[in-house]
């Protein structure tokens, strides 16, 4: 059987990217938790953790994470249900994308995590990157663009988010006075989220064969920011319409492409076998998604 003490170090290790941090969580010295690793690697036969900088988790380090963080949660759940409301409250980690955390997420969430006691602890990725969190056992559950579950896993569709091409009336009239077209945008500066963003590119190289890096970029990686850049006429981008909301309605988006949206289809995935308030968290987001998010015909 596991040592607790072993696991907690294990997990700080991977939580915090380094021996030292780890040391510092755990109030021992950098060399206690190295022995510890050490001894749960000699008892498995097998190297857990490979000691860059950060840390990272092999994969049968991944897999013992992920073995680690369900069985925590099921004593932390135990533990806070009999204490009650007077005890700390459940920790959960979910990986999850910005746009889905900026809009409908936590409005769905909010009334469930305050009755039942629980917190987020909230890893944030693009939608199309978040599984490898769930997979090297950063997170209990999440939000990702990936339809095949991990071994082990339940996959839920969730509805899709609809991004449109948006810019301001203003940055429309000056750069594409004669609507979207290949020359203009590659004079026009583009928001992206980050550079793993591929949303505007991808839509770019489909509908005007442009290629990365033939069109200048601004990198906003906030969500609200990304939105408000756009509002402000710094760049054209793509937005969520949880985001934009009446925005072109009323006059303050202008949409570059409106018969040319683009849908990511979002899944919930999480492990098959949960402890009770993970199985009612799991059918709060997806009972939240599919009222918030575009379903399919």
């Amino acid at each position: 059987m596991l040592d607790t003490k072993k696991g907690e170090a294990l997990l700080a290790v991977i939580d915090s990217g380094s021996f030292e941090q780890a040391a510092a969580l755990l109030h021992l010295t950098p060399s206690a938790v190295s022995q510890r690793i050490s001894t749960i690697e000699n008892e498995l036969g097998m190297p857990l953790v490979i000691r860059s900088k950060p840390c990272r988790a092999t994969p049968a380090g991944q897999r013992l994470v992920q073995y680690l963080r369900r069985s925590r949660l099921l004593e932390d759940e135990f533990i806070s249900e009999s204490e009650g409301k007077d005890g700390q409250p459940l920790s959960v980690a979910l990986a999850v994308n910005n746009d889905t955390l900026n809009t409908w997420l936590l409005p769905g969430l909010a009334d469930f995590l305050i009755a039942e006691h629980i917190v987020l602890d909230i890893a944030l990725d693009d939608q199309d990157h978040t599984y490898t969190l769930l997979s090297q056992g950063l997170a209990l559950a999440g939000v990702s663009s990936e339809s095949q579950p991990m071994r082990g896993c339940t996959v839920a569709p969730l509805g899709a988010m609809r991004y449109r091409m948006l810019a301001s009336p203003a940055f429309k009239e000056k750069w594409f006075p004669n609507g979207l077209e290949r020359e203009a945008a590659r004079r026009a500066p583009l928001m992206v989220f980050d550079r793993k963003d591929a949303l505007q590119s991808s839509f770019l190289l489909r509908e005007l064969g442009l290629p990365p890096g033939s069109y200048p970029c601004h990198y906003m990686p906030a969500a609200e920011a990304f939105g408000h850049a756009v509002r402000l006429g710094l760049g054209y981008g793509m937005v969520p319409e949880q985001q934009f909301g009446r925005g072109i309605d009323d006059g303050t988006f202008v949409d570059l492409a409106p018969d040319k949206p683009t849908d990511v289809m979002l899944y919930w995935h999480a492990w098959r076998v949960q402890s009770p308030k993970m199985e009612r968290l799991s059918a709060k987001v997806v009972a939240a998604a599919r009222a918030a998010l575009r379903q399919p015909a």
